[in-house]
């Protein structure tokens, strides 16, 4: 993958397919199973970590006033839960060290 490209699931499949040699329709289940196994925890509230990768966790954002930045005008927002991701260090890493990361 080069500079300013995206990674998709049909990649990863792909890219699954290759390495593991099961068929593209099992390579597809297996990424999806596993995407879906990340969402099923995070819905519950549930840190994931994935070791030498990062980890995936949901913050619970309390309510406040903020502003429209069209108008200025003060507007309130609601409290949510977001997703949060850390990096590991060998991520961070790997990322920094590749050719164009400086």
């Amino acid at each position: 993958m080069g500079l300013h490209q995206t990674l998709t699931r049909a990649d990863l499949c792909e890219s699954v397919h290759e390495d593991v040699g099961l068929s593209r329709q099992e390579c597809a289940g297996l990424v999806e199973r596993t995407l879906e196994l990340i969402v099923e925890s995070l819905e519950r509230g549930e840190t994931v970590k994935l070791s030498g990768f990062g980890v995936f966790q949901v913050r619970e954002k309390r309510a406040r006033m903020g502003r429209n930045p069209k108008t200025g005008e003060p507007a309130a927002i609601n409290p949510r839960r977001v997703i949060s991701f850390r990096a590991s260090q060998i991520m961070k890493g790997r990322v920094h060290d590749a050719p164009g990361g400086d």
